[in-house]
Order: C-alpha cells, then sequence, then structure tokens
C-alpha cells in the first residue's frame, strides 16, 4: 500500500501554522462531518482552488483535529485494471480500519482527464474512512455523498502579518522595516505561511536591515517562478527606460502601468478601494501598432523596472483545436502566473482575443466560449498581462473595455529615429564617423534598426575594422531588400 501513498506531514507540528481564513475552512469541515448520521459513511470533503499547497496544508489539520495520520494519493498512480483497482480500494479499508488514517486523494492537474474519471470514481465508491479530495472545480456524479468548501491563499493582510512576524523574529528588523517589507512583498507575491517562513529562514541575514528586502524580493521571484516552459518562454529583461524611444505620451502612459503595480498596496489595502472593487484588481493594458515599433521592448523595460520575470505566452502551445483543452491550459497559465511574481505578454494578442461570432455551427459556439472563459480569467487575474498586436481592430470590444491602458506605437519619425540609432551600438562597439542624422532618415521602424546594426557589426567584425557608415548602409540596404521596400540608391552611397 505505501507504494501508491506518501505520508502528509509526520506530525501536525511539521504542518504550518494556519491563516484565520483558512482555519475557518477547517471549523466548516469537521462541523459538516459532525452532522454525519451514525453507521454511515462520512462523505468525500472536496477542497477546491488553483493552491495545492493550502489545501494539503488545511488537508493536515483536519486529519490532526481528528486524531488521523494524512497519506497522499495522486489520481495517476491509480491502476487502471478493474482487479488491481480493487485490491488497492481493500487494503485501504483494511488499514483504516486498523490505524487512524485519513486520505488525501491529488487530482490537481488530473480532475479533468477523461480516462481517469472512471478509475477514480470506482476507487472512492469503494474506499469508506475519512477521505479528502484535493481538485481544481467539484466533481460531479461521484458515487458518494460529498460536499465542497473552497481554499484560497491567505488574504493580503494576513500574508502581511506573516511577514511582519518573521521578519521580526528571525532577522530582528525593527518594527518600521518589517512593516516596509511586509507591506511590498504581501501586495506583490500571494505566499502561505509556511512558504514564507522557509523564505525568511534562508536568506542570510545582513547586518543593515534595509539591505534585506532585495534578497527576499529575489527568494520570492524564485520561488513564485511558475513552470510554464510548455506554455511560455521566460525572457531575460535587459532593457531600461533609456533603451526606450518613444514620444512623451506613450513613455508616461508606460511609467504610470509600472507605477500603478508598484502602488496597488496603498491604493488597493491602505486606501480601501478593494473593500468596494470586486473583480479586476489586475492591471492589463494593449500595446498596439506596426511590428518593430517596442511594443515587447516596453514590456520587457516594465517588467524590468518591477524586477519581475517577463513570460511571452506560446499561443501555438494554449490554443488547442479540442474542445476544452484551450480552456485548461489557459487555466494552468493564469493559475501559476497567480503566485504574482511574473509578468505576462500575450504576443499577437488578436490570435487570442478575437472577436465573438455569430453562432451558425458547433465550432463558432466552442470558439465563443473559449473567449467567454478568457475575459472571466483576464478580470480574475491580479498581476499585470500586457497583450501586444498590431490589428487592434480584430480584438473583440468587451477585451478592450475591460483593459486598465492601451498604448499606441506609432511609426517613429526622423527625430526619433536619430534618436535611436544613437543608442543602438553599444559602448563597446567600435564606431568611426558615424553620421546619425543621415541614418535617421532612412525610414524604418526600431526593430529594424536593431537588426541594421546587429548585421553591420557582424560585417565589420568580418572585415576586421570599425563599424562605419559604408558598412552600416550597406546592411541597411539588405534590410530594405528584405522587407521588399523600394530601393533608392542615392540613400546608401556615402560621399565623404
Amino acid at each position: 500500500l505505501r507504494v501508491f501513498l506518501t505520508p502528509i506531514f509526520d506530525t501536525v507540528t511539521d504542518a504550518a501554522e494556519l491563516a484565520p481564513s483558512q482555519q475557518a475552512v477547517v471549523a466548516e469541515a469537521l462541523a459538516q462531518w459532525r452532522l454525519t448520521p451514525p453507521h454511515q459513511p462520512l462523505p468525500i470533503l472536496q477542497l477546491l482552488g488553483a493552491d495545492a499547497a493550502s489545501k494539503q496544508l488545511i488537508a493536515a489539520h483536519i486529519a490532526a483535529a481528528l486524531g488521523r495520520q494524512l497519506f497522499r494519493l495522486t489520481a495517476e498512480t491509480l491502476p487502471q485494471p478493474t482487479g488491481d483497482l480493487e485490491t488497492l480500494a481493500r487494503l485501504w479499508q483494511r488499514e483504516s480500519l486498523l490505524l487512524p488514517l485519513a486520505l488525501y486523494v491529488d487530482t490537481q492537474e488530473s480532475d479533468q482527464a477523461t480516462e481517469l474519471q472512471a478509475p477514480l470514481n470506482r476507487f472512492l465508491s469503494r474506499a469508506e474512512g475519512v477521505i479528502l479530495l484535493g481538485t481544481r472545480e467539484t466533481l460531479p456524479r461521484l458515487q458518494r455523498a460529498s460536499f465542497s468548501l473552497d481554499v484560497a491563499n491567505p488574504t493580503i493582510a494576513e500574508q502581511r502579518d506573516h511577514w511582519y512576524a518573521a521578519l521580526s523574529e528571525t532577522h530582528g528588523c525593527s518594527a518600521e522595516e518589517a512593516t516596509r517589507s511586509a507591506e511590498l512583498l504581501s501586495s506583490q507575491f500571494h505566499l502561505d505561511a509556511a512558504t514564507v517562513a522557509q523564505i525568511v529562514a534562508t536568506v542570510p541575514a545582513v547586518k543593515d536591515s534595509q539591505s534585506l528586502h532585495a534578497p527576499l524580493w529575489q527568494a520570492c521571484r524564485a520561488v513564485t517562478r511558475p513552470r510554464l516552459e510548455a506554455l511560455a518562454h521566460r525572457i531575460v529583461t535587459k532593457a531600461d527606460w533609456d533603451m526606450l524611444v518613444l514620444p512623451t505620451e506613450q513613455k508616461t502612459l508606460l511609467q504610470q502601468i509600472a507605477a500603478q503595480v508598484s502602488q496597488r498596496h496603498q491604493v488597493y489595502e491602505s486606501w480601501g478601494f478593494a473593500d468596494r472593487i470586486t473583480r479586476g484588481l489586475g492591471i492589463s493594458a494593449l500595446f498596439c501598432g506596426d511590428s518593430g515599433t517596442g511594443k515587447t521592448l516596453a514590456a520587457e523595460v516594465i517588467a524590468n523596472e518591477l524586477q519581475l520575470d517577463l513570460y511571452r505566452v506560446d499561443l501555438s502551445q494554449v490554443v488547442n483545436k479540442y474542445i476544452g483543452v484551450t480552456e485548461k491550459n489557459l487555466c494552468r497559465l493564469f493559475d501559476a502566473a497567480d503566485g504574482g511574481g511574473v509578468v505576462l505578454c500575450f504576443d499577437e494578442a488578436d490570435a487570442l482575443f478575437g472577436k465573438r461570432s455569430e453562432v451558425k455551427d458547433s465550432h463558432d459556439r466552442y470558439a465563443n466560449i473559449e473567449i467567454n472563459y478568457l475575459l472571466q480569467r483576464m478580470e480574475a487575474f491580479r498581476g499585470l498581462a500586457i497583450l501586444t498586436t498590431n490589428m487592434k481592430s480584430a480584438l473583440d470590444q468587451a477585451f478592450l473595455r475591460r483593459l486598465r491602458f492601451i498604448v499606441n506605437f506609432s511609426f517613429p519619425s526622423a527625430t526619433e529615429r536619430e534618436n535611436i540609432w544613437r543608442g543602438v551600438f553599444p559602448k563597446q562597439t567600435p564606431v568611426n564617423g558615424l553620421d546619425y542624422e543621415r541614418l535617421g532618415r532612412l525610414k524604418v521602424t526600431g526593430g529594424n534598426i536593431h537588426s541594421i546594426a546587429l548585421n553591420a557589426a557582424f560585417l565589420a567584425a568580418e572585415n576586421g575594422g570599425k563599424v562605419t557608415m559604408p558598412i552600416v548602409l550597406n546592411a541597411a540596404r539588405a534590410e530594405f531588400r528584405k522587407l521588399g521596400k523600394p530601393i533608392n540608391e542615392a540613400d546608401f552611397v556615402w560621399n565623404l
């Protein structure tokens, strides 16, 4: 039997203390079970939500309150053959009668897998005793009585208290410094008490308590960094505001986005807006404009400014032709990002956020369901989501209404192109005699300028010399040919 089961905490003292909101879930579960008539099997408790760690912690405290040791069984390990499944159910039945045990069946990653529903249902219908089911959503049609309770992370106020207590006790921070760090960390990252205690314990002590915030922030980023390799790609952000050449109006809007993310705690919590707003606490922005005008670069700048990880969503892996799979992928995506340490970037967002169409067949119906689900999930997301597109007119109007910011990236003017050219070459690159005003007259976007500069650098390196105007103009001519732009040879001839 122990091949299938693993203990969750050897004793309840190994488990972290629950927040008051989570203690209420334990009390509700025990109260529901007390209502069960004598000599009848206890109904299954379904713990709902995306936070697997909090559900296991609550399950451990429920088992401890009943004087039982909790074991975990994952739905994926259930044997498929009926005979083996019956044997496992009988073994659990025997052990639960002889020993004070409770079972936590974890379906976190497989609650929508149809091939696992039949063996899971068969096992639950034959296994008695104290059984808790960890799932994202209520599993219907169970062949045994059940009831459901929602489980969430501790509230922001509870998380702030956890941070304050841990920093004061472990590192001896002053009340002022502990309060400051606790407010900043709890407003950005959504962590339970056990994770907070672990992070504070692993961060080395420093003489100056003010220097403690930076390593704590980085540790939180590492802990909340989602495992989204199949659905999104993490971009290492290096860009800063100096690298972003935009008109004053657009740059001001981008700075307002970053400021709203960093000031969420004061507005939502201290000033009470969270008590009046039931949804839409996250920040969503649309960057629209032609390709190469700086949309993705702006997302990098904001993520770097906020010291958060930037994840570019791979729509080819998210969107699936099979019914329900796209919603499941989106659920995994947002659940992983809800930890708070990331900025989500939906590149070419018109492919996913397109307009809903008139329902003519089942394909249209399910396509509209996907968009409706995405609308709801975007509103529930508490982080920063950035959408980029060069086809703003293709987006559904319902998305545009829910966006906090819309930033239009226009084709750069001659002055802006000149400024981009002045900063495109790193300081280590040997350049000689570049006429930036002349280069600014080339009508290309910032993305094209970066391509030209990189190709020119390789040409200069191959020739063993410096980056000069003839080399840059030669690279620019090749870029114009690649883009299919008309070429006036006079524009690419350099006469000293």
